[in-house]
């Protein structure tokens, strides 16, 4: 499973934001060129962080961005949310009784992605960007990942 950028962007230009936009509003051309991201990228999840209150515009000279609430009161899957980045390991729709096979039926397995779904979020949603900020994220144990490994899954 690999998020796309669209989330894994959302996040980086909020953190950006709540790291920079406690003097003054911020435009998204700074965050652009600070992270790396298309400013036009960037003004489509603005809109969209924007409409679901994550963040507020400040017209005229000197505006910009600024967060809607504190670091410390908005976690991570709000913002997936609100980008409409789905958080599942699963092909099936969770709102759906029906599975991702051709005959509507769920995988053998479907029980074990949707676990890992259900994780993610349980995740993104116990981090704020506080967290990220202050770095009171614990990456966990790479005992998985190899350089050695194309795939990202070190050979047993």
């Amino acid at each position: 499973m690999k998020l796309s950028t669209k989330g894994r962007y959302a996040v980086m230009a909020m953190v950006d934001l709540a790291l920079y936009a406690n003097e003054r509003p911020v435009s998204l051309a700074e965050i652009a060129d600070r992270q790396e991201i298309s400013l036009s990228y960037l003004e489509q999840l603005f809109a969209k962080l924007r409409r679901e209150k994550l963040v507020m515009s400040i017209r005229g000279p000197g505006g910009g961005y600024r967060m809607a609430k504190e670091a410390k009161d908005t976690d991570i899957a709000e913002i997936f949310k609100a980008v409409e980045e789905p958080i599942k390991a699963t092909a099936c729709n969770p709102m759906s009784p029906d599975g991702c096979r051709s005959d509507k039926s769920r995988c053998i397995t479907h029980d074990l992605w949707q676990g890992l779904s259900n994780h993610i979020y349980r995740y993104l949603h116990g981090v704020s960007i506080a967290d990220v900020i202050e770095r009171r994220v614990d990456p966990g144990s790479d005992m998985f990942m190899s350089p050695e490994s194309s795939d990202g899954v070190a050979a047993q």
